[in-house]
């Protein structure tokens, strides 16, 4: 049997759905989660810069590089394990350690994370998290302590994965800088499925940040369509009624305005659209976590609900009416430019009418000149008719006079036939 060409990336292809496994996790565990976006247009970022960045942590442990072009890592860090992560506009790093200190959430915890490295990241923190791990069997320890880690207000306590885990947090920045979140595995709950927990938390935290992003572009976007939809509607308000004059003028400022509109366009796309793609992240992630309700405490549905879905709403509002602006100020200009166009075609019907007259009053005067030409050439004709019959008028016993007046007649009929027929033979 012939071999079969494999396409070049064919492994590759197949090896991504494979690429990112969930880290294993022990039931009693804590772990530092940081995610860092570049600063100003991250998708476009120099991602060079961030595996410079990963490597200075794994050197300072002597710790194996990753495969050039790689975008995730997974390996030991001393006797920590450290997961990295390169996405589109951010990068995340996890470190996991067996045991969890005495004190929850102790900040030393994410000091895991060396001071000076940290200073050097090419980037800004986009979240950080403290993630605790920890064996508790029963219900009423669990709701003690999350009740002192958390405000009660927004603590999100839930069930998971058909009762596997319990998981709580309150989506709060603590002190020190980080979120905080609290997993209780049941027991017999193996290190993979609490690993796929703490990934799904940290997915959670990080793209509903990601996702707020875009609030803060749609709220500058509904302050700038303000601006711009008065002004619009100023323009159309001068125009209301009127007969087309300043027209031209007004459609140059609705083009400025539409070029306005376009920019904020080009400017929040991208961000409008990583919003949605986010948004719907954060929604699949917690589907994925199947939760029941603990003791009627709040669901982490239930606080995105009421928390997060009304800052998405904002931002899919902004977006509906950037567009509703965009195609109202292209109908405008649309308007004005047949308002504009009935003007002109106003104005050139007068200046055909103006033509007209013009033309009615040169054909009239040339009628006029061509009845003075007969008269003219005429008497030129009838001068050189008296030089050919002057000398037979003696044996006739005709006098001039008389014989030029007898030519006349013959004479301005054959001119005035002849001009005829020449104005017919050009002019059709």
């Amino acid at each position: 049997m012939p071999l079969l060409e494999d396409h070049p990336r064919r492994y590759d292809l197949a090896n991504e759905l494979h690429a990112r496994p969930f880290p294993e996790v022990p039931s009693q565990a804590r772990a530092a989660y940081l995610a860092v976006r570049a600063a100003g247009d991250a998708a476009r970022r120099d991602r060079d810069l961030d595996r410079a960045h990963l490597l200075a942590l794994l050197d300072r442990h002597g710790a194996a590089h990753p495969a050039p072009g790689a975008t995730h890592y997974t390996g030991a860090l001393g006797k920590y394990r450290l997961k990295w992560e390169s996405h589109t506009e951010f990068v995340t790093y996890t470190i996991f350690a067996e045991g969890v200190a005495d004190r929850a959430f102790d900040r030393g915890t994410f000091d895991l994370f060396p001071e000076d490295w940290l200073a050097a990241a090419p980037g800004q923190r986009i979240t950080s998290a403290l993630i605790r791990v920890e064996s508790v069997g029963e219900e009423a320890e669990i709701l003690g302590r999350v009740e002192q880690w958390f405000d009660r207000e927004s603590l999100a306590v839930a069930r998971v994965l058909d009762g596997a885990l319990v998981v709580a947090a309150d989506f709060r920045i603590d002190e020190a800088g980080h979120m905080r979140f609290a997993l209780f595995p049941a027991q017999g709950c193996g290190r993979r499925r609490i690993g796929r927990v703490v990934q799904r938390l940290c997915e959670i935290e990080t793209y509903k940040a990601m996702s707020m992003l875009g609030l803060l572009q749609a709220r500058k976007v509904v302050a700038e369509l303000a601006e711009i939809e008065q002004e619009l509607g100023h323009l159309m308000g001068r125009l209301t009624g009127g007969d087309g004059t300043g027209a031209e003028e007004v459609l140059g400022e609705i083009l400025h305005l539409s070029t306005r509109i376009e920019k904020i366009v080009t400017r929040s796309n991208f961000r409008f659209g990583a919003t949605g793609a986010y948004e719907a992240i954060v929604t699949q992630r917690i589907e994925a976590l199947r939760e029941t309700r603990l003791a009627g405490r709040q669901l982490f549905g239930e606080f995105m609900m009421r928390r997060f879905d009304p800052a998405m709403r904002t931002v899919r509002a902004a977006e509906r009416q950037l567009e509703s602006l965009a195609t109202r100020a292209a109908r405008a200009a649309n308007l004005l430019r047949t308002k504009v166009d009935v003007a002109r075609q106003a104005q050139n019907q007068k200046l055909l009418e103006s033509m007209d007259r013009r033309a009615d009053l040169q054909l009239r005067l040339q009628e006029t000149v061509e009845g003075l030409s007969v008269v003219a050439i005429s008497y030129y004709a009838l001068g050189l008719a008296g030089y050919l019959v002057h000398p037979v008028l003696g044996p006739l016993g005709l006098s001039k006079g008389l014989a030029l007046a007898c030519l006349t007649p013959p004479v301005v009929l054959a001119v005035w036939l002849g001009l005829r027929r020449i104005r017919r033979r050009h002019l059709g």
